[in-house]
C-alpha cells in the first residue's frame, strides 16, 4: 500500500498539470522582423486577423526590426514555450541570415521549433518605372556598361534579397553596390523614386507598384512564371541559366514549444489557410498559401539550411 504523503507527492505533477490552462489562456504576439509595409508584415496581418478568430484570443502583430530579421527571431527563440509569443519567420531571417553570421544569435536547427509552413512566393526583378531597361537583358546590358556605378537594394545583409543578389551577379558577370534597409516598405519607395537601380525582392513587396505603373518587373526569379504576372518571364527565360530562387514563410516557436500549444497553432493556422476568403486575399497580394504539418516544417528548415549553406560560401558572404 502506497503512504498517503507519497501518494500526494505522486499525484501533484497531474494536478498541477490539470490546472494549467489551455492554450491560449491570454492575447498571443505574433513577430515580424521587418518594417511595417513589406511582404512579411502584410502577410501576417493577414494572417493574425483570421488567427484571433481561431483562438478566440487576439493575436497582435508586434515589428521588431534589425539584424536582417533576427532581432524578432532571437525574441521569438527566448520566448517562453507556451505558445503566446511566436514569430513569422521567413527563410531569411531563419535560415540564410544565421548561416552568414561569424556569431548569429541563435541557431536555427537547435533553437527554434518550427510550427507550419504559411505561404511562399516569388522574387522578382524590379526597376523604377522610369529605368531605361525595359526587360531583364537590357538591365544586364546596362549594369556591364556601368559596373560598379548601379545599385541595389535588400532587406540587409544576408537576407533573400541580398542573396538573390549576388547570385544574380555571379551568374552574369555584373557587378553593383549593396544598399541595406531595414524593410521592403521603404526599399520600395526609393525604388519607385530612382533613389535605388534595381530590387530582388519579393511579388508581394512589389506588386502594388507595379499594377500602380511605379515600378516595371522584368523577371521572377523562380522556375516558373507567377500567375499574379503572367506576362513577366523568368530570369532563366531571359537567358540566366540555372537561376530559381523564392521565399517561404513560416511560423516558429522557441525550442521545446509545448506539444499542445504546438498543435492548436497548426491546427488553427490550417484551419485558416483552408477559409476561401483568406486564401483569395493571400493570392491578391501575391502569396501562395501552403501549410502541411510541424514535421514538415522541420523537415525544410533542415534541407534548406544545407542549401543555402553552401550558397552563401560560394557568393562569400559573412556578417560580423
Amino acid at each position: 500500500m502506497i503512504p498517503r504523503r507519497a501518494l500526494s507527492a505522486l499525484l501533484l505533477p497531474a494536478a498541477a498539470a490539470a490546472q494549467e490552462p489551455p492554450f491560449p489562456a491570454r492575447p498571443v504576439t505574433l513577430l515580424v522582423g521587418f518594417a511595417p509595409g513589406g511582404g512579411t508584415d502584410i502577410l501576417a496581418r493577414l494572417l493574425a486577423a483570421r488567427l484571433s478568430e481561431e483562438f478566440g484570443q487576439p493575436v497582435a502583430v508586434e515589428n521588431r526590426t534589425g539584424g536582417g530579421g533576427t532581432i524578432a527571431a532571437l525574441a521569438a527563440a527566448r520566448a517562453r514555450p507556451d505558445g503566446h509569443t511566436v514569430t513569422l519567420g521567413t527563410v531569411s531571417n531563419m535560415v540564410q541570415v544565421p548561416l552568414a553570421m561569424r556569431s548569429p544569435p541563435f541557431d536555427p536547427a537547435r533553437d527554434i521549433t518550427p510550427i507550419v509552413l504559411v505561404a511562399a512566393v516569388p522574387m522578382v526583378v524590379t526597376v523604377p518605372a522610369k529605368s531605361p531597361a525595359r526587360d531583364l537583358a537590357g538591365f544586364i546590358a546596362l549594369a556591364r556598361e556601368n559596373p560598379g556605378r548601379l545599385n541595389f537594394a535588400s532587406n540587409g545583409v544576408g537576407t533573400s534579397q541580398h542573396l538573390a543578389a549576388e547570385l544574380f551577379m555571379q551568374a552574369t558577370g555584373t557587378r553593383m553596390v549593396h544598399v541595406p534597409y531595414r524593410g521592403s516598405g521603404q526599399v520600395v519607395m526609393d525604388l519607385a523614386q530612382g533613389v535605388v537601380d534595381v530590387n530582388f525582392d519579393t511579388l508581394a513587396s512589389v506588386l502594388p507598384g507595379i499594377r500602380q505603373g511605379m515600378l516595371r518587373g522584368l523577371a521572377v526569379t523562380t522556375a516558373r512564371r507567377s500567375d499574379q504576372l503572367p506576362e513577366v518571364p523568368t530570369v532563366m527565360e531571359s537567358g540566366v541559366p540555372d537561376y530559381d530562387f523564392d521565399v517561404w514563410y513560416m511560423l516558429d516557436g522557441p525550442a521545446g514549444l509545448a506539444e499542445p500549444a504546438l498543435r492548436r497553432w497548426s491546427e488553427a493556422t490550417a484551419r485558416a489557410l483552408a477559409d476561401p476568403a483568406l486564401r483569395a486575399r493571400l493570392r491578391d497580394a501575391g502569396f501562395e498559401a501552403a501549410g502541411g504539418t510541424p514535421e514538415e516544417a522541420a523537415a525544410l528548415v533542415r534541407r534548406e539550411i544545407a542549401r543555402y549553406g553552401t550558397a552563401i560560401r560560394r557568393a562569400g558572404i559573412q556578417l560580423d
